[in-house]
């Protein structure tokens, strides 16, 4: 394929823009080559600025579950534009929306809108340690939350040791509050909490994670994460950025049958655009600000915009049920394809998948948490990206990412991007 025009205004953008993008991953600083500029996207097809046609597979990192440029979805945000794009004040839909996802998902009675899914797990934090009146967290390596402070930890030696600052700029002070846990090592979690008995303010995890590639909870994990964390009087946040709205319409708590104390959503609840939000029931909502001691604000919160296509959206997945479990056929037909392909290709691989989530990993060891992730061949993974990449299938530009699959995918899709691996896999 030609990159010409995507190459020109790379070279352009990093004129004005540090690394000529607006979120690193974009840069393919992880696969080398230059990233492609999109100019339009329909369905589940990208058209880049050189006018090649790709098969999409990052769905804008899970939102566009209906596709892209969904007509209900776009009408909604077209007729809303033409009233008002922002006012700072309070609208009717806002309550819609409300109404409609507390009606969707369990175990939650009020939600706050936000703008970005990192503004959305922030502001949990902030609510779980005001509820609880405690200062630390846990998280779990390889598990993205946002670039806030508090979550660009990384891991001492030994499983009690406090975290130091995974990038300039976060200090030791913060970073001595989140402690880090391995992702399905349950004896982890149990050990941060016995060396800091009464300090846990949250538990917060990716129940699906999807920044290691897609990587589900072993059998008992999740269920004895709940367990420490009711015993610890600790609140358990589910980040369900990625999976809010995809799983299922209760996301992930609803297909692990777990109760979270607090749950995080992002794009998908604005139907693409840029919002957020997390929710709880009302005895920890309440403790937000303007009714409680816990402040959290923003102007665009809420944005007429972001609500009106995240209603449409909404609105479609609670009134068609069948996208989900169409989804996941979706997602074990390509499952199967890329398992024939690869089994006879002689290459070491693992295929993780939950649901519309799957992503490859160049390895001959489970992939269950971050470290093992890290053990992929991960030249051979920047062969595999170009080569699927040549014969039109955009895949995560990272080794590290959950592809996420949109319902607007045909198994003339799912088919060509199998044969376009078994071209591939020769190669590698």
């Amino acid at each position: 394929m030609i990159y010409q025009r995507s190459s020109a205004l790379f070279a352009a953008a990093k004129e004005v823009i540090p690394g000529g993008v607006n979120s690193p991953v974009r840069a393919f600083n992880a696969v080398g080559g230059t990233p492609i500029f999109v100019k339009e996207a329909k369905g589940t097809y990208l058209y880049d600025e050189d006018g090649n046609r790709l098969i999409d597979y990052i769905a804008s990192w899970g939102p566009m579950i209906l596709g892209h440029a969904h007509e209900p979805v776009v009408q909604a945000v077209i007729e809303k534009a033409k009233k008002g794009t922002s006012f700072g004040m309070p609208t009717e839909i806002e309550t819609h929306i409300a109404t409609l996802a507390v009606s969707m998902v369990p175990n939650i009675d009020k939600i706050r809108f936000v703008n970005s899914g990192t503004e959305a797990c922030m502001s949990a934090v902030r609510l779980a340690r005001g509820f609880t009146g405690r200062d630390k967290i846990i998280k779990f390596s390889g598990c993205y939350h946002g670039h806030s402070d508090s979550f660009l930890i990384q891991a001492g030696s030994g499983a009690v040791t406090f975290g130091s600052p995974n990038s300039p700029g976060v200090t030791q002070g913060t970073a001595k509050d989140t402690l880090l846990a391995t992702y399905n090592d349950i004896h982890s979690v149990a050990e941060l909490f016995k060396a800091n008995k009464g300090e846990i303010a949250a538990v917060i995890i990716e129940p699906i994670a999807g920044n290691m590639g897609c990587v589900p909870p072993i059998a008992g994990f999740m269920e004895a994460l709940r367990t420490l964390c009711t015993d610890n009087e600790t609140l358990l946040i589910f980040d369900e950025v990625m999976t809010g709205f995809r799983l299922g319409k209760g996301g992930a708590q609803e297909a692990l049958n777990i109760k979270a104390d607090i749950v995080t959503f992002g794009k998908v609840i604005g139907g693409g655009l840029p919002v957020g939000a997390f929710a709880a029931r009302n005895e920890i909502m309440d403790y937000l600000a303007p009714i409680g001691p816990v402040y959290q604000a923003g102007t665009l919160s809420g944005n007429p915009l972001a609500m009106s296509a995240g209603l449409a959206m909404l609105t479609e997945l609670n009134n068609r049920p069948e996208v989900f479990s169409n989804l996941a056929k979706k997602t074990a037909y390509l499952h199967e394809g890329f398992e024939k392909v690869l089994s006879n290709s002689g290459l070491d691989y693992v295929i993780n998948r939950y649901g519309s989530m799957i992503s490859i990993h160049f390895t001959d060891t489970p992939v269950v948490d971050f470290a093992s992730a890290a053990k992929g061949n991960n030249e051979r993974f920047k062969k595999f990206f170009h080569g699927m990449l040549a014969e039109g299938v955009y895949l995560p530009p990272s080794a590290f990412e959950s592809y996420f699959l949109n319902d607007a995918l045909t198994f003339e899709d799912l088919d060509a991007t199998i044969q376009a691996l078994e071209r591939v896999a020769k190669t590698l």
